[in-house]
């Protein structure tokens, strides 16, 4: 009898702290539910990559700031035949590099924004949110002659208001599903390695052509040849867009990772 009443106050005790693990979690789930909608099918959402069984493939350039990386970048672009590539150019940066900016629309390669000031959107008021967008745009619209519809924002930050702000004014927020992290400068090898490893159909790979990526230029053509080997196509993020499905949620490994262009 003692150990029947032992085991069984065993059994309650274990079902009281599932039950108090239960109640815990969903008071987490609530907290922050502010959070989970950004990823609501209800709601406007970030891009990641678009689901497609076919080998199609987007590199995407991220440029804040310097005139030393974008060019050779551009060059081996041409070289290798990729005339599909999407630029996400900061408004200052498009401002005082005009010059460079007109290769890129020459080259016929796409251009998306990069914001105004160089700053965590989710930190910011909704009317800076707007200003900063409309800003960029205006500054990009006259530089570049096109009106851009893509938006990936500074260090890639966003809340659920960003992406509402952005969906209003006609803008789709871009993510990536594959970050080569050569904004880490730990050489071509290694961003070759991670962009040729984790490369998958429909995949959005995060590049830059900012100064402060040090070995992108060096990269670059073998992650061309290697995923032209493998049967990859080139296109841009738009012509991404109008394969299947799109994916919102964000790999694992970039869900709270801050970058520094």
């Amino acid at each position: 009898m003692n150990y029947f009443y032992v085991l069984n106050g065993k059994k309650i005790k274990q079902a009281f702290i599932i039950a108090v693990s239960i109640l815990f979690a969903i008071g987490i789930i609530y907290s922050e539910r502010d959070n989970v909608t950004v990823f609501s099918q209800n709601e406007p959402a970030a891009i990641y990559s678009v689901q497609t069984d076919k080998k199609v493939i987007a590199l995407t350039f991220d440029i804040s700031w310097g005139d030393k990386r974008t060019e050779p970048i551009l060059k081996i672009l041409e070289e290798k035949g990729v005339k599909k590539a999407t630029f996400f150019l900061s408004s200052p940066w498009s401002k005082s590099h005009p010059e460079i900016v007109s290769q890129i629309v020459k080259g016929g390669w796409e251009i998306g924004s990069h914001g105004h000031k160089h700053t965590n959107y989710s930190g910011l008021s909704d009317e800076e949110i707007r200003s900063q967008i409309t800003t960029a745009h205006q500054i990009l619209n006259e530089v570049t002659g096109q009106s851009p519809r893509l938006l990936r924002l500074p260090n890639g930050d966003f809340d659920k208001r960003v992406l509402r702000i952005a969906n209003e004014l006609n803008y789709s927020v871009i993510q990536w599903d594959t970050d080569s992290q050569d904004w880490l400068n730990k050489g071509a090898d290694n961003i070759i390695n991670r962009v040729v490893t984790k490369a998958h159909p429909g995949d959005i790979v995060l590049l830059h052509a900012s100064d402060s990526v040090k070995q992108t230029h060096e990269a670059l053509p073998v992650i061309i040849d290697q995923l032209k080997a493998k049967g990859y196509q080139f296109v841009t993020v738009s012509e991404l867009l109008k394969q299947t499905q799109v994916d919102n949620k964000p790999p694992v490994e970039d869900q709270a990772m801050k970058r520094v262009q």
